[in-house]
């Protein structure tokens, strides 16, 4: 019974009553004989089949006004003009399953949002703490008599700056990856010459990377290629993604640029045959604070933001960024840019070439 539809229902209890006042007419007008009538016939027909339509039409009335202020309230009126009660029933059916995978999907997105609106603010607090009681604990030497001794006051305060110019890096990445979400920041695309912008940066990270004896170069030498795009931002995206490589190299390793032209794109890869990513890795890895090896990366002393601030750079180009990685084998990241519209002989600052 639970399956049928109202229309069905009625119909049923209507037979019902037919039966009855049938049997009834029957025994009234017989003194208690079955035998058929006519007149008992009709009047049995007469009372069901009105009794159907009146409560066919005051059930179908009821049920289409308590819909339609069910569905304003849910901001989603449909059409129930000239339907029937069992379209009514169905469309009421279809609203409320169509609203419960909502709340559904709308309840599983805020369970995730606010696990990571936990581990982000787990995570910059950890990330401000580091440095804010080291600059504290400098200050406290200081101050309980290490001012006085000139072989280590100087040593406590430039810790203390390098804590310091830490906390200021952090928040600017924050600042900018703010900017980034909110579109904020504006992307100037224009012309720029590619392998001078990267001969640029490897030059000033040359340094860092030998620390740990890294060979940072580009893979071969490279004909003058034009993109568009915004140079300022593109230099940070190369800087970050680079650094990244030098921070999970090993020693005495080699990290690679290739650039490959694909019809109107420039594909960019940089490659390094450091420790590799796990794959259980790879869709948090542009997470914000996000760490595959937590101990390692603050001791090479990153802020965990690089990656975020190269996905939000790239997608406000309108490309993507990729990765494929190999546990001990190595890592390589991907993405594109478009190239110049002309053929414009340019520096990479955009300075007409003669």
């Amino acid at each position: 019974m639970k399956n049928l539809r109202p229309g069905l229902l009625l119909f049923t209890g209507c037979l019902i009553l037919f039966l009855v006042t049938f049997c009834s007419s029957l025994l009234l007008q017989g003194s208690g004989s079955f035998t058929p009538n006519l007149n008992a016939f009709i009047t049995a027909l007469v009372a069901s089949t009105n009794a159907f339509f009146i409560f066919y039409f005051a059930l179908k009335r009821f049920v289409q006004n308590r819909l339609q202020n069910i569905f304003r309230i849910l901001q989603s009126p449909p059409t129930l003009r000239h339907k029937n009660v069992n379209e009514l029933i169905t469309e009421a059916e279809r609203h409320v399953n169509v609203l419960n995978d909502y709340r559904i999907r709308e309840i599983k997105q805020l369970k995730v949002q606010d696990e990571f609106r936990k581990e982000f603010i787990g995570n910059l607090s950890h990330e401000l703490k580091t440095p804010i009681f080291s600059i504290q604990g400098f200050l406290d030497s200081l101050l309980d008599g290490a001012l006085e001794n000139p072989e280590i006051n100087r040593n406590f305060i430039e810790r203390a700056s390098i804590a310091t110019d830490r906390m200021v890096q952090l928040i600017e990445d924050l600042d900018q990856i703010t900017k980034l979400e909110s579109t904020e920041l504006k992307i100037v695309k224009r012309p720029f010459e590619l392998t001078e912008l990267l001969k640029e940066i490897i030059d000033t990270l040359e340094l860092q990377a030998k620390e740990k004896n890294i060979n940072l170069k580009l893979a071969k030498e490279y004909p003058l290629t034009f993109v568009m795009g915004d140079r300022n931002k593109l230099f940070q995206v190369f800087t970050n993604l680079l650094r990244n490589s030098i921070s999970y190299g090993n020693v005495d390793g080699t990290t690679e640029v290739f650039i490959s032209p694909i019809d109107d794109l420039i594909l960019i890869e940089v490659a390094d045959n450091g420790i590799g990513i796990d794959p259980n890795h790879w869709p948090r890895v542009f997470e914000r604070f996000y760490r595959v090896e937590k101990s390692r990366s603050r001791h090479e002393g990153g802020t965990g933001l690089g990656l975020a601030i190269v996905k939000h750079i790239l997608e406000a180009h309108g490309q993507s960024i990729t990765l494929r990685s190999t546990a001990g084998v190595g890592t390589t990241f991907s993405f594109s840019l478009e190239k110049s519209p002309k053929n414009l002989q340019l520096s990479s600052r955009g300075i007409p070439i003669n």
